[in-house]
This record gives C-alpha cells, structure tokens and sequence, in this order.
C-alpha cells in the first residue's frame, strides 16, 4: 500500500470519527480507461461524479459515483472489473421464430451486422437485414417468419432480447413478454389482438442500461401523437400566439410539464429542457387551437412559472409565459427530489379545472402530462398512488381501480428520462396513453429543442394526411374526412362515383368514370369544407395507359386495367378536422402515419398493409343520402389465383385465362369463405378502399369492377361474386407524376418516397 493509499484511507477514518465534519472526496482512482468525468460540485459532499465514453461505447461497471458526507464514493471505485469504456452492445437477435440469424455469435456489439432467413413454408416480415447501432437498439424493424394462418392478427413476432407467450393470434387472444437477462421491457408487456386485425399498445423493446432514444425517433413518435392531439380540437376563433389564450368549447387541451432540477440533473441537462419546452410552446402556438399550461420545476420544492387557471382567467399570454421560462435560473438547489409532489400539483388543477367547468364539461378536457426527470426521487413516496387518482378523475372511474377504455384518450403521460443515470422501474409505471411511444430514454436533450422546432409545422399539420374520428359521430364527414362525391353529366348521360381528398387540390378516383368527351365543366366534385359544396373542376387526368378497348380480341370486352384518374380542382379545399386528405402509398406523409422509423421504402409500408394472405380492408357505399362502411378481405399471395378465377363468370368475357382480365394491378376481394364479404355497388367506383392504422387512414386501392350486381339483394357476397380493385401500388408513377411534381406553383406536392 503507497503513501497515497494510506492518506486517503486516513482522511476517510477522521471523517467518520468526527461525525458532524463534512470531507470532500477525493479523484484517487476515479479515472476511466478511454473516456473522462465531470464533476458537478467539484469534490464537495453531494457532488456527481458522471462518466462520459465516446460515440459507441458505454461507462462500465459505474455510470456516475455520489459523494458522501464521509468522504466517500457511492459508488466506490473496485479493482475489478476495472473502470473502463466498454463497447456498446445490442440485444440478442436469436430470439427470431421459425428461421434463422447468421451470423449466430453469443453476444452482438456495434456495427455488426446480422441476417435473417425464414425455414420453407415461411414467409419475412421486417428486416432481412439489420446493424447494430451505437444507441444499443438494432436498425430497421423486427424480422417475423410467419405463413398465413386465417388468424384475424397477424404473427407480432418477437423483439431482440425478449421472450414472448402466446401463439395464437385470434380475436381476443393475448400475447406477453418480458426481456431476457438484465434487460429492460419499454413498450407493452401485454398486448391483445382486436376485431380489426390490430395489436394493442406499442411494441416491445428490450433495453440495455446503456441504450437511448435519439432525437428522430422522438420526433416521429412524440411529435406524431403531439400533432394527432392538436389537431383534434376545434378552435372557436383564430387567436394567435403573444395574445390572450382563448379555451375552446367544443375541447380542451391541458398540458402540464414538470422538470427536474435536483441536484442529480446536471445543469446543462435543465438548460436543454428549457430551452425544449420554449420551443415546443412556441410552435404550437401557430396552431388554431390553444391549450392551457401548467409549467413547474421542482426538487423537493416546486416553482411554478405560469398557473394554469390563469388561463381560464385569461390572464396568462403565451409572451409573457416564455420570458418566464427564460428568465428562470435554478440558483441554489436542493439535494431532495419529490417526483410526487409534481404530479400531486397536477391532480391539485385538475380537480380545480374540474369544479370550475363541470363535469360535462370536464369530460371535454383533454390531458397531457410532460416530465422531464431521472426518477431519483428520495422524497415524497412513490408517485404511483397519486397518478391512479389522476387516471380515476379523467377516466371518470367509480371503482377507483382499473382503466376506462374507452376515456384512455384523454390522458397522456410522456417521461423523458434525463440524467447520468436513470431509475426506469420507477419511472416506466408513470406512462399512459393510447397509440406509440410515452417513455424516451434521452442520453443527450441538446437536440431536443431543434427535435420539438421539426415535429410542430402549422403547414405539416394542416395537410397531415389520414387523421380522423375513430368513434361514431353524428358527421360522416368527421368519419371520412377525404371522401369527395363525384357526378360526370354530359350530353343527358349522367355517372356517380366516389373519390378522396389526396391534397388540398386533388381527388382521386377511377378512370372509367369519364366517358370519351366529357370535359372538366361537365364534373362535379362535392366537399363541404365552408366555403361551397361543388368545388369547380379546373381538369382531370387519366392514366396514360387504360385502354378498355385494349383486350377486345383477347376475349375481355371491358378491360380496366390502369382504371384510375386524378381530378384537379380549380382552388384549394379549406383543410379541417371535417376536411383532411387521406394517405396514398409511398409518401413520406404514409410512413410518417404508419411511424415508420428512418428512411422507409415502398416495400415496408406495402409489408404493414398489406401484410396477410387475407388482408381486412374497407371501402365506402353510398345508398340515397347516406354512406356506409363496409369490409372486405384482400386475397393475397396463395389465396389470389382461386379468387380471380372468378372473374371468367363476369358479364363480357370468353377468356379461359382469368389472368387476361385481372392482371396483377388489382386486388381481388368477395365470396363467403372463409368470411362473407359485402360487394360494392353501382355508384362506388373510384372510391378508397382503405386500412386504418390506429387513428390514421390509408387508402391501399380504389374500386374498379366487379362480377355480379348483388346490391339489389343486399351488398353481401356470394360463394362466386368477386370485385377488383386497382392497387396503389402499382400506379405509383402515375401517381408521382402528378401529385409529387415540384416543377409547378399551383399546390403543395407530395414528397414521394425514393424507393
């Protein structure tokens, strides 16, 4: 033992002898192989140390050490394992059913790359290929093998590092999972499969210590559920940011944020937080809708900066909000941490919100919880039972026990976990909210501010395609927000079709629709968006190659192949919560709405929709002054051949090749097995046949023709009734061509996706 050794084991002795004496700590045998530390109070007592590593690598086995009133680290310092910067490691992939991983290796580290194979019989969902990456999650998405059972869900597979229980994916069947080792479960632990063919909750994700969220994935699943909040409220007038915060009768939304600044959160991680939370109030202050804020920082003290009912007061101006938050410098903070307190001072407004406007009225009020936080709380208790009574007052439960489902809505609660080192298992259980993603794992919040500047766009929003009501509204307009009705008349012949809203200038629907000589004065176009209900006609386009003349000598009088059209209006529809476009494959606005992370491709978002052999879609019918939804299932893959053979028993065609007249453009739906579709009927053409995906609607095809005319009978297929619909996929270019051109000032183009 050196001289050294004998010092610091003697200054650490007089410390505890003392008792009441406090004694700085010492940096002897504190340093870290290939990395650096910072101190937050240089060596005094309650000072941090944190340990920082390159891009790639990871602080091991300590994150961060404490001293103590003694002197001491807590952490102390070992002699083995030594204090070092380890490579950062991803999940194990060998978790793939019914296929395999190469290469197989015990454990993965950054950069390595794996591949994944199915057995025969088995078909590759998700990522064939995928990268370790240097915030220890996997690129791309989750590889399943599975093979079309007639399950109403499809196989959810399972995350690296995770082990899953259950294998049946019907209606009601549940599935759950727990990560393997000391792996960390984000996500749901459970999920069930509903009537629609969609899982509950958010996918899992099994994280190491030493994994985070980066900046882009907290802007496409944050940002999304942000703007889907925003944009589901009606404004009663246009009031802008810097004036008096209106409240709106027909909805409300509250957001409450909380950031911690104990003396665990560094300085610089509370800098960021701020200056994020300015930005994010900034930016949705562009909006039509104005929520109210309740901002407090806390320790184990709370400061408030604005009060929410000053809001209701209408004494609080968003201006004035923000040089608040500026202005605000933490100074002498406490050591204590009281994470309950925050979240008691939430309950404390809303039960004042509630007394002030009602219950009725409190049922319109919707809540946003925002905290940033490292869970370290010391003080205080648990925060758990506090936020059951939070959930019991929006849920408007009276057992004081389980969730209302169906007011799950109304409540969501975002943890944005900052610090050296994080508490997840205290912080994890704090979440709710339907939909993607509420508990962010943030190893560095400097981007934060330009995360929450790029997710909040008035202009993005007002053309943010597939939003509408997922529940039953008196308005089918809310419903079908994109739906356009369509009359052609021309020289005393008189068609009706149906089309949707693509953009803010054009609809689409189905080339048969317009005869030879018909003209753009001759179409009709109904949208009531405020501002008149037919919209003038300014032309239309058909695909250059629908020809229904083309296989007369092949024995198909009627050919629709290619059978689509876009029609151009002479002015831009005013875009609302009743008037919004519907997603078209192979945008960005599609990956966008399908939270597809990174830069997707055509074939991903063509996997997430149509994913089944027997794939449940839905399209529109318009029977006098009323429209209904009705579903069908795509056969797809193994299943298509025995559906379109069908086609041989339509009206005007000799063919013995059903392939003749149903080429692979369409996609074939009808009979009754193994379930009865509804058949379109006369007066539907051109209208979406689309999927919804959680709160968002994309259209995969539109209606082009069909075998037999049953709506006489009641619109319910037979054993032999087939229809066929073009398939947007396949009509991307013609598509591109005119939605995506950048080469005009007439509207807004889409941003098609490069491959």
């Amino acid at each position: 033992m050196g001289f050294s050794d004998h010092w610091s084991w003697l200054v650490a002795l007089s410390c505890l002898l003392v008792g009441e004496v406090q004694c700085d700590c010492t940096e002897d045998k504190m340093q870290i192989e290939g990395g650096h530390y910072t101190l937050t109070k240089q060596l005094e007592t309650s000072s941090m140390l944190i340990y920082h590593c390159p891009e790639g690598y990871y602080p091991y086995p300590s994150l961060t050490r404490l001293c103590q009133r003694n002197g001491s680290w807590k952490e102390p310092p070992r002699r083995y394992p030594t204090q070092r910067c380890r490579v950062v490691e991803c999940p194990d992939p060998n978790v793939l059913e019914y296929g395999e991983v190469f290469p197989p290796q015990e454990n993965y580290f950054v950069n390595n790359e794996t591949a994944y194979e199915c057995y025969s019989g088995y078909t590759m969902r998700g990522s064939p290929k995928r990268v370790c990456l240097p915030n220890g999650k996997w690129s791309g998405s989750t590889p399943i093998c599975s093979r079309d059972s007639g399950a109403t869900c499809a196989d959810p597979g399972v995350p690296a590092g995770a082990a899953r229980t259950g294998k049946i994916f019907g209606f009601k069947d549940k599935v759950k999972y727990r990560c393997n080792g000391n792996l960390i479960l984000v996500g749901s632990s459970e999920r069930v499969c509903l009537e629609n063919g969609q899982w509950t909750g958010k996918e899992p994700a099994c994280y190491y210590k030493h994994t985070y969220d980066t900046s882009l994935e907290v802007s496409e699943e944050f940002g999304s559920a942000i703007k889907t909040s925003l944009t589901t409220l009606e404004p009663i007038d246009d009031i802008q940011g810097g004036r008096k915060i209106r409240i709106s009768k027909n909805g409300t939304l509250n957001i409450y944020i909380a950031v911690d600044i104990s003396e665990s959160i560094q300085e610089k991680h509370f800098q960021d937080a701020r200056d994020a939370i300015i930005k994010l109030i900034s930016k949705i202050s562009s909006f039509s809708v104005n929520p109210n804020y309740e901002i407090i920082f806390f320790s184990s003290e709370k400061y408030e900066v604005v009060n929410i009912l000053d809001f209701f007061d209408k004494k609080a101006e968003l201006n004035t909000t923000i040089t608040k938050l500026e202005n605000f410098e933490v100074g002498d903070r406490n050591t204590g941490t009281d994470l309950d307190l925050a979240f008691r001072t939430f309950l404390e407004k809303m039960a004042l919100i509630k007394r002030r406007v009602g219950k009725e009225g409190f049922m319109e009020h919707r809540h946003v919880i925002i905290t940033f936080t490292d869970g370290a709380y010391n003080m205080g208790g648990s925060p758990e039972p506090t936020l059951r009574r939070i959930k019991n007052m929006v849920y408007m439960n009276h057992n004081g026990e389980q969730d209302n489902p169906s007011r799950e809505e109304y409540l969501d609660i975002y943890i944005f976990a900052i610090g050296a080192e994080l508490f997840d298992d205290d912080l994890l259980p704090l979440t709710a909210g339907t939909g993607g993603q509420h508990y962010f794992r943030m190893k560095d919040i400097q981007n934060l501010q330009e995360t929450f500047d790029a997710i909040i766009d008035e202009e993005e929003v007002k053309g943010l395609c597939g939003l509408h009501k997922e529940y039953e509204t008196e308005s089918k307009r809310k419903r079908y927000p994109w739906m356009a009705f369509i009359t052609i008349q021309n020289e005393g012949s008189l068609q009706t079709c149906i089309g949707s809203l693509v953009n803010t200038q054009f609809v689409l629907t189905a080339a048969h629709c317009f005869k030879f000589g018909d003209l753009p004065e001759n179409v009709k176009v109904e949208i009531d968006d405020g501002q008149g209900r037919v919209k003038i006609v300014k032309t239309f386009k058909i695909h250059p190659n629908y020809n229904i003349s083309a296989k007369v000598k092949e024995g198909v009088n009627e050919f629709y192949d290619y059978d689509v059209a876009l029609i151009q209006l002479e002015k831009d529809v005013r875009i609302s919560s009743d008037v919004r476009p519907i997603c078209i494959p192979c945008t960005q606005e599609t990956s966008d709405a399908l939270k597809l992370v990174g830069e997707s491709t055509c074939k991903q978002q063509e996997q997430v929709l149509l994913k089944n052999h027997l794939e449940k879609l839905s399209f529109l019918t318009k029977k006098a002054n009323s429209v209904e939804e009705k579903d069908v299932h795509a056969k797809l893959g193994e299943n298509r051949d025995e559906c379109i053979r069908h086609a041989l028993q339509a009206p005007g065609i000799t063919t013995n090749d059903a392939k003749v007249a149903v080429t692979d453009n369409f996609l074939c739906t009808g009979g009754k097995t193994p379930f009865r579709d509804h058949i379109t009927c006369k007066g539907d053409s051109g209208g979406a046949v689309f999927k919804n995906y959680e709160q968002r609607t994309v259209q995969v095809a539109l209606v082009s023709w069909g075998t037999k005319d049953l709506c006489k009978l009641g619109g319910d297929s037979d054993e032999t009734s087939r229809d066929f619909h073009i398939n947007l996929f396949r009509v991307v270019p013609f598509l591109k061509s005119i939605l995506g051109n950048d080469n005009q000032n007439d509207y807004a183009p889409l941003q098609f996706l490069q491959n």
